[in-house]
């Protein structure tokens, strides 16, 4: 399912992707990457506040895996960008590129 959601994500289809991980997620609520990826479905679709409570939710779950985490962090900078908190937009750019 994540699968068919990232083409669907790659296709500028991002109501089905996030439909697609949403399913994914009842039957796997507590997979950081599902939550990664609908946050950065949601941060495409400009829904930017959503993207960074997902990505936040994501990286709770994530445990020990490094790459979920630092694309979660980039999720977060950028939704803090667009909302304007330029300060906690730097902040999580350097947890992203782990500073």
């Amino acid at each position: 399912m994540a699968r068919q959601a990232e083409q669907q994500r790659q296709s500028g289809d991002y109501a089905g992707a996030a439909a697609s991980l949403e399913r994914s997620l009842r039957i796997a609520p507590r997979e950081a990457y599902l939550w990664n990826r609908l946050a950065r479905v949601r941060l495409e679709q400009g829904q930017a506040a959503q993207a960074g409570n997902l990505a936040s939710r994501s990286n709770d779950l994530a445990g020990d895996t490094p790459d979920v985490k630092q694309d979660n962090w980039r999720v977060i900078a950028e939704s803090k960008r667009r909302s304007g908190d330029i300060a906690g937009a730097t902040e999580a750019e350097k947890r992203a590129s782990g500073n």
